[in-house]
């Protein structure tokens, strides 16, 4: 948006951009934009997931039309003497998914993808598994954990992925009236249970609060490296 036209209702507004990749070599200090038809569309709030030369978009929401297309992109990047060569196909058979968290489990390339939203007002409450491999990407559906009350009802809910395994979950406090500026968090965690080839993966939820105390505030500081029960106030 050009710095004349913005103005401090809509500076921070969501827009269409057109769609380029950049390349970064970090090695020579250069940096080069490519088009890529596939892309005209825009896409935003979507998951990026790379294993060596490819790069998987999944899920996303395209502003113009207002939706959350179940479709994925791949993005393969050849090095060629010269000049990279960018190549990107789309599959129908991805996520209709935004704003989700990846989170890394078993090898390199396994990830459980949880949170985010399905619809504007709908958030989705289901896990998926994803693998990346030689072959290409392998995604099944995972049981979620019993989501609290407090996480089924809310109508927004946000996070980010932990260490290997867990995420964290935050949701705003809602009440009558709601106390201003105050969370819950929580800490899901995916476990792999035996040592099967294709072992079964587990997950839990633990609230990260004390049992009597009031939700956390963005003003207090929280320690992911501790136990939940170490945090400090």
């Amino acid at each position: 948006m050009p710095t004349a036209e913005r103005t401090t209702e809509n500076w921070n507004s969501v827009m269409d951009c057109p769609p380029q990749v950049y390349l970064i070599d970090l090695e020579f200090g250069c940096c080069s934009a490519h088009t890529l038809p596939e892309l005209t569309d825009g896409q935003s709030f979507h998951l990026a997931l790379a294993r060596e030369d490819c790069v998987y978009f999944l899920g996303g929401h395209i502003l113009s039309t207002d939706c959350r297309p179940p479709r994925m992109f791949r993005l393969r990047v050849e090095l060629l003497l010269g000049s990279p060569v960018l190549s990107c196909e789309v599959f129908n058979e991805g996520l209709s998914i935004t704003s989700a968290i990846a989170t890394s489990v078993g090898s390199a390339h396994e990830y459980m993808i949880l949170g985010g939203y399905q619809s504007e007002s709908e958030k989705r409450m289901q896990c998926t598994y994803v693998a990346l491999d030689d072959v290409g990407i392998r995604m099944e559906p995972r049981e979620p954990p019993q989501w609290s009350s407090e996480i089924s009802q809310s109508r927004t809910w946000f996070g980010g992925s932990l260490e290997k395994g867990s995420a964290l979950i935050m949701i705003p406090s809602e009440g009558n009236p709601a106390p201003p500026d105050a969370h819950y968090f929580y800490q899901v965690s995916f476990q792999q249970e035996g040592e099967a080839e294709d072992p079964t993966q587990t997950c839990s939820q633990e609230s990260t609060e004390f049992e009597d105390s009031a939700p956390l505030e963005d003003s207090e500081e929280l320690y992911f490296g501790r136990d939940p029960n170490e945090m400090e106030f």
